[in-house]
């Protein structure tokens, strides 16, 4: 289905270059770094979900064998409150250093409120018990609902509605709007309209890997710090602010990465390790177990979500409401922006308004999570337009290729869609085999579509000519999903040589060039736009070297097959790039290209999934039979990681729709915080989950490149219910569809 050109590298799925590293267990992650005389750090968390802390005593801990600092909030600068940028999103830095360690009030179970350094784990676990912590217990509030009611506990005194009253404060950190037309005419205008509220539940990205750092402070007041993370510049930039360092005196080096799905571009342990350091004069190793990263880092939002929807009998939309409330957690952030941005983005509606509001709830501050906010929304809209399709009499996807946008369009948040590829996916998940394969008794079938706006930011690339000819490719973006191979490819297409002639590394923040967070889908975009400037930088610098060799003028040399090609009255052979890097002290010195840019034109992405499922109605358990997930890539540069993600992002979202969600007590408590107990689907959960990788190149990058690591986590939620829906014969507005929940729609029929 591609419409791009052919190439020699990109466009193949080789070998990856960590891949024999990690497969081996060579390569190190985040708890895998280890320093002399290295202490060990310990968090002592609260056991409430709201409380006042009246008074902290360290003291006996202090004194404590193997005990060499203990901290508490005290012992971090009072920062104002200050909005910066934080990977692809935005923070208050007073609200990032008050959940690194909670200061007066702890606003969640498991909020950090003190830690140690010891000479061993054990001794550091036991002086945390030699802490004394004198709590006022306070009301908790754990629903979007209650949270935003005038008579709700209040988590912050100085925070108010926007736009609101300034007498009281409130809960509600954000609001936001976006109108097009006149709705009121929209929905006289409709022959059918279509009016339902949602709910999901508070889900964690599930990374494998916990969080780990291990820091060590110079006397002479620099940091460098080893930590798995999406982001080390952004790492270095947060852990600067929070201990009022200068960033230059900040190096973070990033770790393998054993996942995060969004939830890696913030920091939690990182400035406590470096000020445990700076207090005991001695290199600081972190590690969280499980129950920590459950209960106490950035899982994603909960939401409640109304929908109204107006249509014509012939198919058109014409209006559009959507409400959208989302939990931010302890502290304000949730991703309700990027969610009102998309919910009505994939389609042409004259008239609409969206309505957005961010809610502070006593449940950890929400962290990025695939196309943050997103799923959630389009779990609402998908599922209202497959009800809409069934009162209209039409079949799903012509009722959406009826109404989809494309190229042309001006998107619900404002800009006009350059080349897009939402129709062709439609189609193709139209002609797909499984679209109209036979169901058997009690089975389903349900459809839902996706859509994310992608981010560009700021990239760097270096590459360094070896005397051989090979090539280190150097960047400081985060590989999560296979970007140093993609990075390779990159190189190798522009430069005319072999993939294993390139050796993509991922370097530290005083070795690499600025690069933002892996995070957004945006790596293989801008920092794979960046390698293909300096690759062309390194290119062009090469023609001079062989002119200057040959005596002719450069703009004669041709570049060929990794090659500098003479012209042809010159009577010279072509020169390989070993050839030239053998010569290069006589005609200039070492080759090396750099690049570094802001990214511009990220291509949105559009997917459509298609999942069957079989319902047991005594039980009320469901199974997925198929799944197919059909996305645009722009171009798929290693197909096999495209596929990869495509799988991925459907096997986290039929996760959030069947089984996920933080269950809490009514005194805030987390009960499910491990993986026992938090259900996320393994191996045997799931169908080989088939993709189609569909091709219509984004006119902005070079190679055509469109991010694909978060539309995919974006379908699943609407398209899962309904196949639960067209089996059960129930309508499913509240996520997760566990069997209790099933089975009592089912017996309420």
């Amino acid at each position: 289905m591609s419409t791009n050109k052919d190439y020699k590298w990109v466009g193949t799925s080789p070998i990856r270059p960590d891949g024999a590293d990690k497969v081996t267990g060579k390569a190190a992650f985040g708890a895998d770094k280890n320093l002399p005389g290295m202490l060990h750090g310990k968090i002592l968390r609260s056991p409430y979900g709201h409380a006042k802390i009246k008074s902290i005593d360290t003291s006996a801990a202090e004194s404590a064998p193997g005990v060499l600092a203990v901290m508490t909030s005290k012992d971090l600068p009072d920062l104002a409150s200050e909005m910066g940028e934080a990977g692809e999103s935005a923070v208050d830095f007073r609200d990032l250093s008050q959940n690194i360690l909670a200061a007066g009030k702890v606003l969640y179970h498991g909020h950090a409120v003190a830690a140690v350094a010891a000479t061993s784990p054990k001794l550091a676990k036991q002086a945390l018990k030699l802490i004394k912590v004198e709590y006022e217990e306070l009301p908790v509030v754990l629903e979007i609902e209650d949270a935003m009611a005038d008579d709700a506990p209040i988590l912050h005194e100085n925070q108010f509605t926007p736009g609101g009253s300034q007498d009281k404060p409130s809960n509600i950190a954000g609001k936001m709007k976006l109108p097009r037309g006149d709705i009121e005419k929209g929905f006289a205008e409709a022959d059918v309209i279509v009016e339902r509220e949602f709910t999901t539940p508070t889900v964690h990205q599930g990374y494998i890997e916990p969080h780990a750092v291990t820091a060590s402070m110079s006397a002479s007041g620099h940091a460098d710090v080893w930590c798995c993370t999406q982001g080390a510049f952004v790492v270095r930039a947060m852990t600067a602010k929070v201990l009022n360092m200068d960033v230059g005196k900040v190096k973070v080096t990033p770790s393998e990465i054993g996942g995060g799905f969004g939830a890696k571009t913030t920091v939690y342990l990182e400035p406590i390790a470096v000020k445990l350091s700076e207090m005991s004069g001695r290199p600081v190793k972190m590690v969280m177990d499980r129950e920590e990263v459950l209960r106490a880092t950035g899982p994603t939002s909960a939401s409640v979500i109304k929908i109204k929807l107006g249509a014509t009998n012939d198919g058109k939309l014409v209006a559009a409401e959507g409400t959208l409330k989302y939990g931010a957690g302890a502290y304000k952030g949730s991703p309700m922006g990027p969610g009102c941005m998309c919910v009505f983005a994939s389609y042409e509606i004259p008239n609409f308004v969206v309505r957005g509001f961010d809610v502070v709830l006593n449940k950890p501050k929400v962290a990025a999570y695939r196309a943050p906010g997103a799923p959630m929304a389009a779990f609402a809209m998908e599922s209202v337009m497959n009800e809409m399709a069934g009162k209209l009499d039409l079949d799903p996807i012509d009722f959406r290729l009826e109404n989809a946008v494309k190229e042309g369009s001006v998107a619900a948040y404002g800009p006009k869609f350059p080349a897009i590829g939402f129709v062709e996916t439609l189609k193709a998940a139209k002609e797909h085999p499984h679209y109209s394969a036979p169901l058997g008794k009690n089975q389903g079938r349900g459809v839902g579509t996706g859509f994310w706006f992608n981010i560009g930011m700021q990239s760097s690339a270096t590459l360094n000519v070896n005397e051989s000819g090979s090539v280190t490719l150097i960047t400081g973006s985060a590989d999560i999903g296979g970007s140093r191979a993609s990075m390779a490819l990159f190189a190798a297409e522009e430069l005319g040589i072999d993939y294993d002639l390139i050796t993509p590394l991922v370097s530290n923040t005083e070795e690499a060039g600025y690069c933002d967070v892996t995070g957004g889908s945006r790596t293989t975009f801008a920092t794979g736009m960046a390698v293909v400037k300096a690759s062309k930088n390194l290119v062009a610098n090469m023609k001079k070297r062989a002119a200057k060799t040959w005596g002719v003028e450069v703009d004669e040399v041709l570049w060929q097959d990794g090659q500098a090609v003479p012209p042809f009255s010159s009577g010279k052979n072509p020169m390989s790039m070993a050839e030239i890097a053998a010569s290069a002290a006589k005609t200039g010195g070492p080759l090396t290209a750099s690049a570094s840019l802001t990214a511009q034109g990220a291509g949105a992405g559009f997917g459509v999934h298609i999942c069957d499922v079989e319902v047991d109605p005594e039980t009320g358990k469901t199974d997925v039979i198929r799944y197919t997930a059909i996305q645009d890539a722009g171009k798929a540069i290693h197909p096999a990681y495209v596929e990869g993600q495509y799988q991925g992002g459907a096997a986290q979202g039929i996760g959030w729709a069947l089984n996920e969600e933080y269950v809490y007590n009514d005194k805030g408590v987390l009960q499910n915080f491990g993986f026992l107990d938090y259900r996320m689907p393994v191996a045997n959960d799931l169908p080989m989950i088939d993709t189609v990788i569909v091709e219509v190149p984004n006119p902005a990058h070079p190679y055509g490149v469109r991010g694909v690591g978060e539309t995919p986590i974006v379908p699943p939620l609407a398209a899962v219910a309904e196949a639960v829906n067209n089996a059960a014969g129930v309508r499913i507005t509240d996520l997760p569809i566990s069997p209790p929940r099933l089975l009592a729609e089912i017996d309420a029929k």
